[in-house]
């Protein structure tokens, strides 16, 4: 659900008095609070055991693939670019080590990749929304494990378009094949589906 929209092009200042109200509410309420132009993003349950499970297992899985130095991160923070007024948490975030020594929110520009588990509460959040704002911040290469359906898909090739930056290119795959997110391959065998 998107909830307090911004249609006043009032640019970073009513992007920071929506960071201040995330930041003041967080804590009080149900699921995760994210940023868009649109307004902030409400996903009202927090993720459940198999939603968890799925991101330890990629998480775990890619980086038995990846260089020592990258992480596939599973925590906070966010990622955050003020100028284009976006805050996102990904589910898992490819990132080098020395991109994570920062204070506050990661600069979306070292993320390597992003991956989303789709939540069974707000679905469109991970398919058209962080579509629009994953590209828009730069991160190269978008993965999305579907766990309703079994299937999902890796987008990369940000190319300018009249509506903003977009992914060029989609893989789907389902649930069994080998993926590959970035330069890594690994296998989506034994996922938990809900």
């Amino acid at each position: 659900m998107t909830i307090a929209p911004d249609h006043t092009g009032c640019g970073v200042f009513h992007y920071q008095a929506m960071r201040d109200v995330v930041e003041q509410i967080q804590e009080s309420v149900p699921g995760k609070l994210e940023i868009t132009r649109e307004g902030i993003v409400h996903d009202m349950m927090s993720p459940g055991g198999p939603h968890e499970l799925t991101a330890a297992r990629i998480s775990r899985r890619l980086e038995k693939v990846m260089p020592d130095d990258l992480l596939a991160h599973t925590g906070t923070p966010d990622v955050e670019d003020v100028h284009e007024g976006v805050m996102r948490h990904p589910d898992i975030m490819v990132i080098a080590e020395a991109d994570m020594e920062v204070e506050g929110s990661f600069d979306p520009r070292t993320v390597i990749a992003a991956v989303e588990v789709v939540s069974r509460s707000n679905p469109d959040n991970d398919w058209v929304g962080k579509m629009r704002d994953y590209p828009l911040l730069g991160i190269p290469v978008y993965a999305i494990f579907d766990p309703r359906k079994g299937e999902g898909a890796v987008f990369s090739g940000i190319h300018r378009t009249p509506s903003g930056p977009r992914y060029a290119i989609r893989k789907d795959f389902v649930y069994g094949e080998d993926v590959t997110i970035g330069d890594w391959t690994i296998s989506t065998e034994n996922l938990p589906r809900y």
